[in-house]
C-alpha cells in the first residue's frame, strides 16, 4: 500500500445549525466539526486506499482529543502528530450572508500547528519519519501559518526528502488574509515549487495571486521549476495536465444539484494523488479526482459521511 503524509492544520469548525422548534427561537445554534484543507484531503486519500499519515501539532484539550479520535476512525495515522500541554487547536465559525454566501471568522493565532518546523530538533525528527513515505503533500495554507523562518526549515527538509526518493505534492491554496502581503506569498510559492514534483493548482487562486488565470501563463510561470506534473483545476471547465512533453485536457462532466463547493479542490487532490500512487496514469488520476469532487459538491460540508462517499463512488 502506497504511503503518503499530509502536513497542515486541523481546526475546530462551528457551522450554523438551524432548528425550527420553539425552544431554539432567537438562538444561534452551531454544529461542531473539524476541517482544514490538507486534513480534508487526508480523509479522502485514506478512504481511497492510501496509507495516510497526518503531520501537525495539537493540544491536549478535549477538542484535540476529538480530532485525534476522528482521525483514528478514518484510519489516518497520528504517529507524526505532537500534542502540546496547555494548547488548543484553531477555531473558525461559518456564517451565511443574506444571499446565501458563506463567510468565515478565524481564531488561529495561538494554534500549535503554527510551530511546525520551528526548531532544528523538530525538523530532524519529522524528516526521519517522512522519509519512510512515498509522497508528502502540503499546501499554501501550510506555508502561510508557519512563518518565514519555519518555511526555510521546511524547504531544507523537502530537498532532503526528494533526494531520498520521496515525491512532493503541493496545492497553492492561496488565502490572502494569512499572508503579510502578496509579495511574501508569491516568493514563498515560487520557492516551494522548486521542491515540488506534482503541483495541483486552481486557476482561481492563480488569478488572485498573480493576476493571471490562463493556462499559458501558469506554464510560463513555473517552466523553470522542473515539475513532473502541473495539474490545473478549472471548476466546471476541463482539468489540464501539463508535463514536459504533453498537455492533456480532461473534461469535467456536468453535475446536477450542486449544493456546496467547499472542499472540492481538496477532494480532487485526494482522488488524483491516490490514483497516481496506485500506479494509474495522470489522465485516469484526473478523472478520479473529478469524480470525487463531483460527489462532494452535491453535499454540504468538506467532509461527508464515509458511507455516503463510498456508495456514490461505487455507483
Amino acid at each position: 500500500m502506497a504511503h503518503i503524509a499530509a502536513i497542515g492544520e486541523v481546526m475546530v469548525e462551528l457551522a450554523p445549525f438551524p432548528l425550527d422548534i420553539p425552544e431554539t427561537k432567537g438562538r444561534d445554534l452551531m454544529a461542531l466539526g473539524f476541517a482544514g484543507d490538507t486534513y480534508n484531503t487526508s480523509v479522502y486519500m485514506a478512504r481511497l486506499g492510501l496509507q495516510t499519515d497526518y503531520v501537525t501539532k495539537l493540544g491536549e484539550d478535549s477538542y484535540s482529543k476529538k480530532i485525534m479520535q476522528r482521525m483514528n476512525s478514518e484510519k489516518i495515522g497520528t504517529g507524526m502528530i505532537e500534542c502540546i500541554a496547555g494548547r488548543s487547536p484553531g477555531l473558525y465559525i461559518i456564517s451565511n450572508t443574506p444571499d446565501g454566501e458563506r463567510e468565515f471568522s478565524y481564531w488561529r493565532k495561538e494554534a500549535p500547528a503554527r510551530e511546525l518546523f520551528s526548531t532544528p530538533e523538530n525538523c530532524e525528527a519529522l524528516f526521519l519519519k517522512l522519509k519512510q513515505c512515498d509522497c508528502v503533500y502540503l499546501s499554501g495554507i501550510t506555508l502561510a501559518i508557519i512563518g518565514e523562518q519555519s518555511r526555510g526549515n521546511l524547504f531544507v527538509i523537502l530537498e532532503k526528502l526528494r533526494a531520498n526518493g520521496v515525491s512532493i505534492a503541493f496545492d497553492s491554496n492561496y488565502r490572502p488574509r494569512l499572508w503579510r502581503d502578496k509579495q511574501e506569498a508569491q516568493d514563498a510559492m515560487l520557492q516551494i515549487m522548486q521542491h515540488t514534483d506534482i503541483a495541483l493548482l486552481t486557476l482561481d487562486d492563480e488569478l488572485l495571486l498573480w493576476g493571471d488565470d490562463t493556462i499559458e501563463g501558469a506554464k510560463a510561470r513555473y517552466q523553470n521549476c522542473n515539475l513532473r506534473e502541473l495539474v490545473l483545476k478549472r471548476g466546471a471547465e476541463d482539468a489540464v495536465i501539463i508535463t514536459a512533453n504533453s498537455q492533456v485536457h480532461i473534461p469535467v462532466p456536468p453535475v446536477a444539484n450542486v449544493i456546496d463547493t467547499t472542499g472540492a479542490g481538496d477532494t480532487f487532490n485526494a482522488g488524483y494523488l491516490a490514483a497516481r500512487l496506485q500506479n494509474k496514469s495522470a489522465e485516469d488520476a484526473a478523472r478520479q479526482g473529478i469524480r470525487c469532487a463531483g460527489i462532494i459538491i452535491r453535499h454540504r460540508g468538506a467532509v461527508i459521511e464515509k458511507s455516503v462517499f463510498d456508495k456514490e463512488l461505487g455507483a
